[in-house]
């Protein structure tokens, strides 16, 4: 009984820093800048887990994302099999995600700076176009932190894109290593920690964990 007691009592007082700390934040009246960084895996995977969270609440979703190319993912065609279903369902809640693949592939793949270079800044040029539109809550820009490190684009212009968005257009830039300064810029940053990873025991991805 004193075990169950004294837990009441703790459940208690972090309920009541909870409330307390609620009613002291507010809404900003604008949308955000989240960043998924880190060496370890799952960046992308939790965008897309805020896509479909947005689109759970009727949001508008549009993606652009650099690098991949044309790779076939499983987050593609699932967005593809809704965007077909909603289609058919003109009064269906979700959808469409407007989606843009910009990418010619891995830089590993493509060993030509001067096309990677032009497909991300044709890339980020759609990208700056949404997030200025008006017509998204949500745009994620998958990747574009490895555009940045391989100086594909700039530091100044991806700020000036972000500072550029629309009133109610959130923003989720994935990849590993963020530049500082768009870090400092955003209102979220996550690092994403590799602690193991099944390739380094020799294990290939497998699809519909990794891709």
């Amino acid at each position: 009984m004193t075990n169950s007691a004294d837990h009441k009592t703790k459940m208690q007082a972090v309920q009541a820093a909870h409330r307390k700390k609620q009613r002291e934040v507010s809404d900003p009246g604008r949308g955000l800048v989240l960043i998924h960084s880190g060496n370890g895996k799952g960046k992308s995977s939790s965008a897309f887990g805020v896509a479909i969270r947005a689109l759970g609440w009727g949001k508008r979703v549009g993606v652009v994302q650099f690098i991949k190319g044309k790779w076939v993912t499983g987050e593609r065609q699932f967005f593809n099999a809704l965007n077909a279903l909603v289609a058919d369902q003109p009064d269906n809640k979700f959808g469409p995600v407007t989606w843009y693949t910009m990418g010619d592939g891995f830089t590993w793949d493509t060993q030509d700076k001067d096309q990677d270079t032009k497909a991300a800044i044709l890339a980020f040029e759609k990208a700056v176009d949404m997030m200025a539109s008006g017509d998204f809550d949500v745009i994620i820009l998958d990747e574009i932190n490895i555009a940045l490190r391989y100086d594909y684009l700039t530091v100044d212009a991806v700020l000036e894109g972000l500072k550029g968005r629309a009133q109610n257009t959130s923003v989720v830039l994935t990849g590993r290593d963020a530049k500082p300064e768009i870090c400092d810029y955003a209102d979220l940053v996550s690092d994403i920690a590799e602690i193991k990873h099944p390739y380094k025991a020799g294990i290939k991805a497998q699809k519909g964990l990794d891709y």
